[in-house]
């Protein structure tokens, strides 16, 4: 079986990465990992579902076996993504999809050098503090933040694969589903394709 592609996918808060992955994760049959978390589990949600539960000794051993590709705190509670989740799913031909900011990122790619990163940016950073403003649901001094943390982001794309400006919906969609259908069939994945061919 061929082994499934890591696709890391950062941009600033208001770049429409999520719309664009949107349009595309069901079509291109990619999946999301379920992330790790040492919050409490909730009425209605299912360990291994919605979240893999882990006490905060456990999540800490993880991190020091080099066992969790990337990871944050918030609220008191760390949240982050398994490595062995991802392999499981990448080992069962999954082509797996992570929506992260660019320092989990770059952790990603220092754990799995074969993950490919895109970096979806706005078309200017004057057209994201409209977009954010648009909105009409933060403050002037929030927006602010956004707008400074966003220009630190994008002097981060550099590292990337790929980047893809959405400044037009349909054209970032097009951009990021060719980067992918790509990736699928290049020469680092040439052996598998081959055995496929020839096993076929």
């Amino acid at each position: 079986m061929k082994r499934g592609l890591l696709i890391v996918v950062s941009g600033p808060s208001g770049c429409g990465k999520g719309t664009v992955l949107g349009s595309i994760v069901e079509e291109m049959g990619l999946c999301y990992s379920v992330s790790a978390t040492t919050r409490s589990m909730r009425e209605g949600e299912v360990d291994g579902v919605n979240y893999h539960y882990l006490t905060e000794e456990q999540f800490e051993t993880l991190i020091a076996e080099n066992k969790v590709l990337e990871y944050t705190t918030y609220c008191g509670n760390y949240y982050g993504t398994l490595r062995d989740e991802v392999e499981e799913r990448r080992n069962n031909g999954q082509d797996v999809l992570l929506e992260i900011e660019v320092v989990g990122a770059a952790n990603v790619k220092r754990l799995c050098p074969d993950a490919v990163l895109i970096f979806i940016a706005p078309p200017s950073v004057g057209e994201l503090e409209r977009r954010l403003r648009k909105r009409g649901t933060e403050t002037d001094d929030v927006i602010a933040s956004r707008v400074a943390e966003a220009e630190r982001e994008i002097h981060c794309a550099s590292q990337y694969d790929y980047l893809v400006v959405n400044g037009a919906l349909e054209k970032a969609v097009s951009d990021v589903r060719s980067i992918i259908n790509a990736e699928r069939i290049s020469a680092s994945n040439k052996d598998e394709i081959i055995s496929e061919v020839l096993n076929s």
